[in-house]
Order: structure tokens, then sequence, then C-alpha cells
């Protein structure tokens, strides 16, 4: 299943590291790449959890960025046809919750740990290991991605339904 949201996952990915760029070099871009697509995967694993849901966004698309560019202030007015083509694909809520769960940890474990529940299979939680437990080159690589302030706009977009989607807090609970 990953496979039919890869168009997704890139697509979301790809918007998420030019919004918020890497600090460095070739080895930061990759290293926040990676921890994008981490927390991209998790948070489409979650909106689509059915073979049925990732079939109707593959019929129906995700929607774009156009909101996302404009929360962030991004110009899309000079635009070529193979900039609006991938951007096409860039899942909005999907966005929202890759940026909550980069900038709070213990909402990441939790929405990995939800992934079991599902139809997707994940094999480990190592598997998002840069998500989850990112070293300090990591959060130096990725520091705007990670920033709570700076991602916040974004975040804010859909973090309640996100949280309506791993519902409670059993340590609230207790």
């Amino acid at each position: 299943m990953q496979a039919d949201l890869s168009p997704v996952i890139a697509a979301t990915t790809q918007w998420l590291t030019r919004a918020y760029p890497p600090a460095g070099g070739a080895l930061a871009a990759a290293l926040c790449e990676v921890q994008a697509r981490q927390a991209v995967t998790v948070a489409a694993w979650l909106r689509y959890p059915t073979a049925m849901d990732v079939a109707l966004v593959g019929m129906a698309g995700p929607g774009g960025s156009d909101r996302l560019d404009w929360v962030t202030g991004a110009d899309a007015t000079d635009r070529d046809a193979e900039d609006r083509a991938w951007r096409s694909w860039v899942d909005e809520v999907v966005a929202s919750w890759a940026a909550c769960l980069l900038t709070d940890p213990e909402l990441a474990e939790r929405a990995v740990a939800d992934l079991a529940r599902g139809e997707h299979t994940t094999g480990s939680p190592a598997v998002f290991r840069r998500l989850l437990a990112p070293d300090a080159t990591d959060r130096s690589a990725a520091a705007l991605l990670r920033h709570p302030d700076l991602v916040a706009s974004v975040a804010g977009l859909h973090r309640g339904a996100l949280l309506d989607r791993l519902g409670p807090d059993e340590a609230l609970a207790a």
C-alpha cells in the first residue's frame, strides 16, 4: 500500500523541505528530507489507514498545496506547469500532521504506536528513528522544520483532527 501513497508522500515531503529548508549543505539536506519523509509517511498512513482510503485518494487526489502556500506566504504567481504538477499531489492534512509530529516528540510516539493497529505495517518503530529519536545532527539539519513557532501556522491547521484520530492521551486519562 505504501507505493500507492508514494506520490502524496513524495510531494508533501518536498513541500515541507522547500517551505522549511535545511540548515547546511548536502548532508543536512539529506537528513532534513529523511526526517520530513518519515513524518509524512506516518501522517499519510494515519490519514489513509485502509486500502480503500488509499484507492480513493489515488482517484480523487489529495487537494494540492494552495492553502499551505497561502498560509506560509509562498508566492504562487510565477509557477511553471511542472511546479504546479507536483504541488497538486501535496496533501494539506498530511503536511499539517507531519508538522505536528516533527515538533511534538510525544505525539510522534503516539502516532507511530497507533500505526500498529492499522493496515500499514511498519515492522518496528526503529524504521522511524530519525522522527522519534533525532540526534543533534538531525535536529540541526531540520532546525526550521522542527521549530514549533515556525511551523505553527501549518501544524495548527489540522492538529485537532490528528488528536481526534489518535484518541485520548492515556497519560491524561490516568
